[in-house]
C-alpha cells in the first residue's frame, strides 16, 4: 500500500476490521516489575505540540536508561501528515521498526494482533491508583486483555471554555461563581442548573448579542467529541454495549431537535470548520464559548493576552443521563516482534507512576489529561494564569465523567461511528439540508447495520 493511500480515516477503517485474535508469539514471559533490563531499546511516540513536553519525556526516559543500563532511543514523531499513523501503519506491516510506538486513541485495535499484552504493567497501576476512566479503557483493553498502556502523554478533553465578560454580559452568568479555583466553594445551585438547555439558552443570548458560540457542525473531529458528549448525556445512543442498533429512539429525536435549535444560532461556516476554526473564532474575539482542552488558551495567552484574561474553562453541561466531557486518550503499545519486551515493560512501568506522570503534566502546562482519576489533583492546572486558575477545572472532576463518541458500542463499531462520523452527518442533515427527523434517523440506522456487515 503506498503512503498517500493512508488516510486517516482509511487507517481508522482498517482498526475497525482488525481481528481480536492474539499472536501466539504476543504471549511473551510475564513481565517481574523491577527485573534488570539492560540490552537495547527504541521508542516512537508523538512530538506535542507544546514546547518543551516531548524534552520531559525524552529527560524520563534517559534517567530509566542510565538506571536500567539500557540503550535507548527515543524518536518523536510528528502528526503533521499525519507521519505518526503512517509510521506506525508501516511499522505494523512490516513488522520491524521501533519496540514501543505511542498509539492515538483508536489505533490500538488496528494492529490488535501485533501488540504484546501489558496487563502485567496495567494491573499494578490500577491496584495503586485506582480507577482509570472507561473512556481510556475502551480502546486499549481488547477481549479482556490490556494491549496498551493507557497515559497522560498526549491524552487531553474537550472542556468548556468561555468569554468571563461576555458570560456575564449576555447571559447573566458568573462563570467565575459556578466553577471558581481551589480557594472557594463551587455554587452548587449554579452547577445544578448548567444543563444543555441552559447552554441553548445561553448560545441564544450571546448570539443575540454579537458573540455566537464557536461550535462545528462539520466532520473534524472536535465536532464529532462534543456532539458525542450530548448525545450520550440525553441517552440517544446509535449502537449499544451489545451491538444492537439503538438509534431509532425518543432520546435521539431530541437530540436532533436540540441541534436544530443550537444551529440557528450560530453562522453558517460552523459546518465548514476544521479542527482551528474554533480557537481562530474565541482567539478574535468573536465566539462567546468554545469547547477545546488548554490549548486554545495558551495561543491566546500569547497572541491575545487580552482575551485570555476573559478566559474561564470549566466542566460540560449535564443531561438526563450525566454529565460528561469529551476525552481522547493516548496510549503506548509493544510490538510483539520487538527484540526486548521485558526492557519495554519495565520502561512503560516507570513512565506511568505518579511521580512521571505528574511531571509530564507539568510540561504540556495542563494540556495533558491522566487516565487515572487520583491524579486530577496534579497542581498544574492550579498555575496557569491570567486569570488565577484559568484552567483549573479543566479536569473532569466531581460529577463529570470522561467519554468518547462511539462509547459504549463495540469497539469495532465505535470505531466506525467515529471514523465516518456519523452524529456530524445525521446533524447536518437535519440542520443544512432539511430533512426530516425520522428520516435521518431511519438513514443512521442503515448506516449501522453497514457497520455491523463491514
Amino acid at each position: 500500500m503506498s503512503t498517500s493511500s493512508l488516510t486517516r480515516r482509511a487507517v481508522l477503517k482498517t482498526a475497525a476490521l482488525a481481528p481480536p485474535a492474539f499472536a501466539a508469539s504476543s504471549l511473551a514471559a510475564p513481565f517481574v516489575r523491577g527485573a534488570y533490563a539492560a540490552g537495547k531499546l527504541s521508542m516512537g511516540t508523538w512530538d506535542h505540540w507544546v514546547p518543551g513536553a516531548s524534552q520531559v519525556l525524552q529527560k524520563i526516559c534517559a534517567e530509566w536508561a542510565e538506571k536500567e543500563k539500557v540503550e535507548l532511543t527515543v524518536d518523536l514523531i510528528t502528526s503533521n501528515g499525519d507521519k505518526d499513523l503512517i509510521t506506525l501503519m508501516a511499522e505494523g506491516q512490516a513488522k520491524v521498526g521501533h519496540d514501543i510506538m505511542g498509539l492515538r486513541t483508536w489505533y490500538v485495535n488496528a494492529h490488535a494482533d501485533k501488540f504484546v499484552p501489558v496487563d502485567d504493567v496495567v494491573d499494578p497501576l490500577l491496584q495503586k491508583y485506582g480507577k482509570i476512566a472507561t473512556a481510556a479503557e475502551y480502546c486499549a483493553k481488547i477481549d479482556g486483555r490490556w494491549l496498551a498502556v493507557p497515559t497522560c502523554y498526549g491524552s487531553t478533553a474537550a472542556a468548556t471554555c468561555a468569554r468571563i465578560d461576555l458570560f456575564n454580559q449576555h447571559a447573566g452568568l458568573d462563570l467565575q461563581k459556578m466553577y471558581p479555583g481551589p480557594d472557594a466553594t463551587p455554587d452548587q445551585e449554579l452547577i445544578d442548573n448548567w444543563t444543555w438547555e441552559t447552554f441553548l439558552t445561553a448560545a441564544e443570548k450571546c448570539a443575540k448579542g454579537g458573540h455566537p458560540f464557536g461550535l462545528g457542525l462539520s466532520t473534524c473531529t472536535d465536532s464529532i467529541n462534543v456532539a458525542g458528549v450530548v448525545f450520550h448525556a440525553y441517552g440517544a445512543q446509535l449502537v449499544d454495549a451489545n451491538g444492537d442498533i439503538t438509534v431509532k429512539s425518543d432520546a435521539t429525536k431530541y437530540v436532533l431537535e436540540w441541534h436544530k435549535r443550537l444551529a440557528k444560532t450560530m453562522p453558517e461556516s460552523v459546518y465548514a470548520y476544521d479542527n482551528a476554526s474554533n480557537n481562530k473564532e474565541l482567539i478574535s474575539g468573536k465566539a462567546a464559548l468554545i469547547m477545546n482542552a488548554p490549548s486554545a488558551y495558551a495561543v491566546a495567552a500569547r497572541d491575545r493576552p487580552e482575551i485570555a484574561k476573559q478566559l474561564w474553562t470549566f466542566s460540560s453541561p449535564k443531561g438526563p443521563k450525566g454529565r460528561f466531557d469529551a476525552t481522547i486518550y493516548y496510549y503506548w503499545g509493544i510490538w510483539n516482534f520487538s527484540k526486548n519486551i521485558p526492557a519495554a515493560k519495565s520502561l512503560l512501568a516507570y513512565l506511568t507512576t505518579r511521580e512521571n506522570q505528574e511531571k509530564l503534566v507539568n510540561a504540556s502546562s495542563g494540556f495533558d489529561l491522566p487516565p487515572f482519576a487520583s491524579f486530577l489533583d496534579f497542581k498544574a492546572w492550579e498555575q496557569v494564569e491570567p486569570p488565577r486558575y484559568t484552567v483549573y477545572n479543566f479536569p473532569p472532576r466531581r460529577d463529570v465523567i470522561p467519554h468518547l463518541t462511539g462509547y459504549p458500542a463495540p469497539l469495532k463499531i465505535g470505531t466506525q461511528i467515529y471514523a465516518q462520523a456519523t452524529m456530524m452527518k445525521m446533524i447536518a442533515q437535519v440542520t443544512q439540508s432539511g430533512k426530516s427527523v425520522n428520516d435521518v434517523i431511519n438513514w443512521a440506522a442503515s448506516e449501522l447495520e453497514g457497520f455491523m456487515r463491514s
